[in-house]
């Protein structure tokens, strides 16, 4: 067991081989924060790190020397001696909102359990994780709170939820349920968002860590463009390879708040989970309320090293399905080539060019259901438009598969247009607050999925089309955020729930098509990026990365989505230029470079380039078949950072380590610049590589210690290399010699 509780000094050493997680029962029988870090030796008492004083201003319960505004706790509550924003807030019948809850017993087990109706991280086997479950009881409320650790044995990662039930006779209102709380030694950190909007998503922003509150958060309805449920604290050394970070995930895609409170002794207050703005859950005698869960990650090996830890434990323990460890397939969508205006036969016609080219996957993006023209109608009539598509679904499923592609199918079973006949037949199914007018979004309204019978019906029509057709792949959107969020089924008292009941219908509904379709590869999709979380990924293992297909904007967006979520669950195609969302123009093989690093496809019609195009395009798809499995389940590192430096560099090494691939960019051309190598990473030292085509080759410590020779024409005479543009790019394949 990687679990320890020390009887007679009342703590709990949860460790493995590189960290430790201490926790003890507090004189008061409160949980205290003692230790989160690298892996420690055990003893039998660490009560040296509780520290007490009686500090002026100080209120206390009994010992002027002991007050839980100076210790450092495990789930905090407010109002009785401590005056920092809390983990928990219930609301009494009495209108009061203290809560007082203190041990009452423990457990520990190997294995590690699920969350009903929720995404979380999970073990294949007992001995992969063990699991302390701690019991705290409010005897005044006759309730119980039970918080739930797993530590993995083979990763420096914690997960951590949290669950309430309500024992006692009259109902309360949970108004804030943290999922993880962390109560640090100090606020010597720089402090990591990553943030941004539609097509600029999860940009990286850094700022050092000050006395008061820094936090992101969600109040749309999903994780959204704006900001990531996922933070980074960094010491201010740290870089991507050495110094101590740690990482804070939220398993969940709805409202939340990430948020750290520094007091003005500079203990930092880490807390991640549902965003307690809008949020009330009543808990009826005998009911209980699960949190999300949250996972935090420790490296002491830099960025790079806690991404790292992320990247295996999202993509092997929360990625589920026959899709999670198989590579995914070279697809092409039809949005960008035709938008609405296609027709069966054009749908073919380009399919038949992508298998031509060797794609594997066609994709039908939006516009085949319905009186769908355009997005001011049709959304929530599932069944096929027999005008453009004689043969329905079925019919072009059949077609595309008979050229020797698979088919795939884009769908936004969360929204309706107005203009629709499930609108007409249920215009109480949106969500919209009675006597104020519905706002809509891209000329749509919300479902209201917290209600049952709305997800049976959805359930019911896309099933219905999966069942008689042929499809592999579900393009799964969401194109607004939500307004009004108003449920009719529910009185008013429940109101508070209905972002989050929302949420879990959507889970709900994942989890029936997955039950039902187990083959078909789900991607997930919000309007490009805006639900790009760790809570997709358990449901589809991938997510399209953002709307922007613009290569040099994709670096960007790529770079700070590698920080917390794998490679392999980013969607990342080849679009046409001019760009569609920044009229841009970057050359063909820079476009393909960038994309190689995710999900792998194409968002043009490929009839429309000229030859010697199509042959770069069959270069790139032949390429990303020989290499895919190396970059979508290698290690991968960042190199340089597109936020400070006019190029960029990122690179992915096999597990056996006899294979590397490295994507080079030059954002903006320079002249008679300098001389130019890159310091590799993840090499095995004394292997010997081949670098490209070239006949020479160079031991790994070489090309980490002393770095690969990047320097390009632009450095002089074109003996140098080819010619460089802006948006100029290369990439190196590394080969051990065997």
């Amino acid at each position: 067991m990687s679990i320890i509780f020390h009887q007679v000094s009342r703590e709990f050493h949860l460790y493995n081989d590189s960290i430790s997680y201490i926790i003890k029962i507090l004189p008061n029988d409160q949980l205290g924060q003692l230790y989160f870090g690298k892996r420690i030796h055990d003893r039998e008492d660490f009560g040296y790190l509780l520290e007490f004083a009686n500090r002026p201003m100080t209120s206390v319960l009994q010992d002027y020397g002991f007050s839980m505004e100076h210790v450092r706790q495990e789930y905090p509550a407010y109002g009785t001696t401590d005056f920092r924003l809390p983990a928990l807030e219930i609301l009494q019948e009495n209108g009061s909102r203290l809560t007082n809850f203190t041990y009452e017993s423990h457990r520990i087990f190997a294995g590690k359990p699920g969350l009903k109706g929720l995404p979380a991280t999970y073990a294949e086997r007992e001995e992969e994780a063990d699991t302390l479950e701690i019991t705290l009881k409010d005897r005044l409320l006759n309730m119980t709170l039970v918080l739930l650790y797993t530590i993995f044995a083979g990763e420096s990662a914690v997960a951590r939820s949290a669950r309430f039930e309500n024992h006692g006779e009259a109902p309360v209102y949970v108004t804030r349920a943290m999922s993880l709380s962390v109560d640090l030694p100090d606020c010597d950190y720089d402090w990591i968002q990553f943030s941004g909007a539609w097509s600029r998503e999860r940009q990286v922003k850094t700022r050092r860590l000050e006395q008061g509150i820094q936090a992101v958060s969600s109040a749309r309805g999903h994780s959204s463009h704006n900001h990531n449920p996922f933070i980074v604290l960094k010491r201010p050394g740290a870089d991507e390879f050495q110094g101590e970070v740690m990482g804070f995930s939220l398993v969940y895609s709805g409202n939340f708040l990430a948020q750290a409170e520094v007091d003005t002794y500079n203990v930092t207050r880490v807390m991640l989970g549902i965003n307690p703005f809008a949020f009330t859950w009543k808990l009826e005698s005998g009911e209980d309320f699960q949190t999300p869960e949250a996972v935090m990650a420790y490296s002491q090996e830099g960025l790079n090293g806690m991404s790292q830890v992320f990247h295996r434990l999202y993509r092997t323990r929360l990625a589920r399905g026959v899709w999670r460890d198989r590579v995914r397939p070279v697809l092409l969508n039809n949005w960008e080539a035709t938008y609405f205006d296609f027709n069966e036969e054009k749908l073919v016609n380009i399919a038949r060019a992508a298998k031509e080219d060797g794609v594997e996957l066609f994709v039908l993006d939006d516009g085949w259901f319905g009186e769908r023209s355009s997005d001011s109608s049709g959304l929530g009539d599932w069944y096929a438009n027999l005008d453009r598509l004689p043969g329905g679904i079925r019919g072009l499923s059949e077609k595309v598969e008979a050229l020797g592609l698979k088919f795939g199918l884009w769908v936004e079973l969360e929204m309706v247009n107005p203009d629709s006949e499930l609108y007409r037949e249920h215009p109480d199914w949106a969500l919209e607050t009675p006597g104020r007018t519905p706002s809509q979004g891209r000329n749509q309204l919300v479902l209201d999925f917290s209600r049952k019978e709305v997800v049976d019906h959805i359930y019911g029509m896309i099933a219905r089309i999966l069942s008689e057709s042929r499809v592999s792949y579900i393009k799964w959107d969401m194109n607004r955020s939500i307004t009004e969020c108003y449920s009719k089924a529910f009185p008013a008292d429940r109101q508070g729930e209905i972002f989050h009941r929302y949420i879990l219908g959507v889970y709900s509904l994942y989890e029936r098509l997955i039950e039902n379709f187990p083959e078909i590869l789900f991607e997930s999709c919000a309007s490009g990026g805006a639900r790009f979380d760790a809570g997709m990924l358990f449901y589809a293992p991938q997510c399209w990365t953002s709307d922007d297909s613009d290569a040099v904007e994709r670096i960007k967006i790529q770079y700070g989505t590698s920080f917390g979520y794998p490679v392999v669950s980013m969607g990342a195609h080849v679009s046409a230029v001019p760009n569609h969302q920044l009229c841009r123009y970057t050359p063909l093989e820079t476009r393909g470079n960038v994309a190689y690093f995710g999900a792998f496809g194409y968002e043009l019609d490929l009839q429309k380039l000229q030859e010697d195009e199509r042959a770069v395009v069959r270069q790139q798809i032949a390429f990303m078949k020989e290499y895919r499995e190396v970059i979508q389940f290698g290690t991968f590192y960042r190199l340089r950072s597109p936020f400070e430096h006019n190029i960029a560099a990122w690179m992915v090494v096999s597990d056996d380590k006899k294979t590397a691939v490295v994507g080079y960019y030059k954002i903006l051309n320079d002249v008679n610049c300098e001389f130019r190598r890159l310091r590799l990473k993840g090499l095995d030292p004394d292997m010997r590589y081949g670098v490209g085509d070239s006949d020479g080759w160079f031991y790994g410590d070489e090309l980490m210690e002393s770095g690969l020779v990047t320097t390009d024409a632009s450095a002089g005479q074109p003996a140098f290399g080819e010619f460089c543009t802006d948006f100029w790019s290369r990439i190196y394949v590394l080969k051990a010699f065997c």
